[in-house]
């Protein structure tokens, strides 16, 4: 027989986010899956990277980047306090390794969307994060994407093709490849990954140990069998 216990038995449940890099050719429609994705999954964050560059008209600092001065940005390069970053048309982009820590600590996943180049380099400094590819069906599909969104002039768009054929050569890298053939089910392809990996026992050891350690507390109070 076991005796009612006095109270319940608290269990901590809490267990460090996941980071989940997803990565893709300019045009391979991450933007789109990783928005459809912040909307349907709970306990999910975004990483917003810092840069150099002005804000545009009806972008918000914090939200959409955070906005700093080249010196700050230098200095904080120096110090090392980056996870990755890159000069980009002239302007700094990266994303500090204290703001990552500060969402996976929370208990929420954070997502990094970067390209090919960044995420093998975010990769060697973070082996333990959740890599995601997203492939483009073909080469027509990714270069009618790219030219239907109608954001680059021609130059520019042939850059973004040629550079394609090398960066899809680089799914090889990522742990996991979401063919974004439709995108609804692309994204569900995309959470159904995010949501596995929570299930992971390695990524549960926390929780799980709280959970023996009420069956351990638990022994007090037997009076028998």
């Amino acid at each position: 027989m076991i005796a009612e216990l006095p109270e319940p038995v608290r269990v901590r449940k809490f267990m460090q986010g996941n980071l989940v890099i997803i990565s893709s050719p300019s045009g391979g429609g991450k933007g789109t899956l990783i928005k459809e994705l912040l909307a349907s999954l709970p306990d999910i964050g975004y990483s917003v990277s810092l840069t150099t560059r002005p804000a545009r008209p009806g972008e918000i600092d914090g939200e959409h980047y955070h906005f700093v001065t080249r010196d700050e940005f230098e200095l904080r390069a120096k110090s090392g306090e980056f996870l990755e970053y890159a000069e980009v048309h002239g302007n700094y982009y990266g994303t500090t390794r204290a703001y990552i820590d500060s969402i996976r600590e929370t208990g929420k996943d954070v997502i990094l969307e970067i390209d090919v180049q960044g995420a093998g380099w975010v990769l060697k400094r973070a082996p333990d994060a959740v890599s995601i590819f997203i492939m483009p069906p073909s080469f027509d599909v990714l270069r009618d994407r790219l030219t239907s969104r109608a954001t680059e002039g021609a130059e520019d768009l042939a850059t973004r093709l040629r550079n394609s054929v090398q960066e899809v050569g680089q799914f090889f890298q990522f742990e996991y490849v979401v063919i974004n053939d439709r995108a609804v089910d692309a994204a569900e392809r995309l959470r159904a990954i995010i949501v596995g990996e929570r299930q992971k026992r390695i990524r549960q050891e926390t929780a799980i140990r709280g959970i023996l350690d009420s069956f351990e507390e638990s022994k007090a109070f037997r009076t028998g069998d």
